[in-house]
């Protein structure tokens, strides 16, 4: 099969219209037969419920060319389970499990011309999605729903690859207490677009949000997780009701209890304790994790010791585990690889 004549190594993380991509319709409280289309266009009623109540979940993950050429994919069960718990939270029917994993399959499949080859460092992004199609103006679920699934070949989430980020302590919160901050919704995402504007306008890589209670713990990012290192070696991950579950972040933790032998905390974790830490980085599906240099809450700034000039020891041998285990380098834990070609 012959690549897409594209410039692989130098690629952004942007949207690139692929082949074919999968529609399936919810209507009479069932799920119908799936197809796949060419056609990139959605068209819906103008009272759909995405457009009046912002029905609306979506998942990311992606497709790797590993070192034997296969293509693969990443955890994707575990992408299908969270969307099947953002689902039910937003009153919305779950897709089914195995339905979700056949979908990537054939996404994957029909457009393995746009998989990016191995070690060019792009990847093909997956974007699962479901949202409320029928329509509805009373404030209530609609009726009726539509699951898709694109994807789109994609260069490193942050320009310059893993140079280390300077980001802000943001004024805004990013979910209310027992809210949707758990979930991979789109009313989230669209929560933190004010604060990141803000940001990047000020020279800030990313936000950090507090928990909005207190304002005393650390979060995330809003698209991304926090892992921190301690003086001694340990990994930190701050624990909170209304953190979304990263797939990333829960695999760098078995990574590294399992394959490098460190100790991992997960709990709470007070914005005051971060001088006490020597290496921080966010992690996730777009960037898998990305070390950060510095933390500047408005007259106070917090560098880490390591990775204010490249990514710290512990963030780079986490890093290169993962990456390895993706790329077939590194002999992957039983389920972790789902192969497609």
């Amino acid at each position: 099969m012959e690549k897409k004549n594209l410039d692989w190594s130098n690629m952004g993380f942007s949207y690139i219209v692929t082949d074919k991509r999968y529609v399936a319709n919810y209507k009479d409280g069932k799920w119908g037969e799936g197809v796949m289309t060419s056609d990139s266009n959605v068209v819906i009623n103008e009272c759909a419920g995405i457009l009046q109540y912002c029905q609306e979940c979506f998942e990311g993950l992606k497709a790797y060319t590993t070192v034997d050429g296969s293509i693969v994919t990443f955890r994707p069960d575990m992408n299908a389970e969270r969307m099947m718990d953002s689902a039910a939270w937003l009153e919305m029917p779950q897709f089914p499990k195995e339905r979700f994993l056949e979908a990537i399959d054939l996404v994957v499949s029909e457009n393995a011309a746009w998989v990016p080859p191995y070690g060019s460092g792009a990847t093909l992004y997956i974007r699962p999605y479901m949202f409320a199609s029928g329509p509805v103006i009373g404030v209530k679920p609609a009726d009726e729903y539509q699951f898709r699934m694109f994807c789109t070949p994609v260069g490193p989430y942050f320009k310059g690859g893993a140079r280390p980020l300077t980001i802000c302590v943001s004024d805004f919160d990013r979910a209310a207490p027992h809210g949707s901050g758990h979930i991979k919704a789109g009313l989230n995402y669209a929560m933190s677009l004010h604060a990141n504007i803000i940001a990047h306008s000020n020279g800030f890589d990313e936000n950090m949000f507090l928990d909005p209670a207190t304002r005393t713990y650390v979060e995330e990012t809003g698209g991304a997780n926090f892992l921190f290192v301690t003086k001694d070696g340990e990994i930190v991950t701050p624990k909170s009701n209304s953190i979304l579950p990263s797939i990333t972040r829960r695999s760098l933790v078995y990574v590294a209890e399992h394959y490098l032998g460190l100790k991992v905390t997960q709990r709470p974790v007070k914005f005051a304790e971060l001088p006490d830490f020597v290496e921080c980085g966010l992690c996730g599906t777009a960037a898998v994790i990305s070390p950060v240099g510095k933390v500047v809450a408005h007259d106070q700034e917090i560098c880490f010791a390591s990775g204010m000039e490249e990514m710290g020891p512990i963030t780079k041998k986490l890093y290169d585990t993962l990456t390895g285990i993706q790329m077939g380098t590194i002999e992957a834990p039983e389920g972790w690889i789902r192969k497609i070609l």
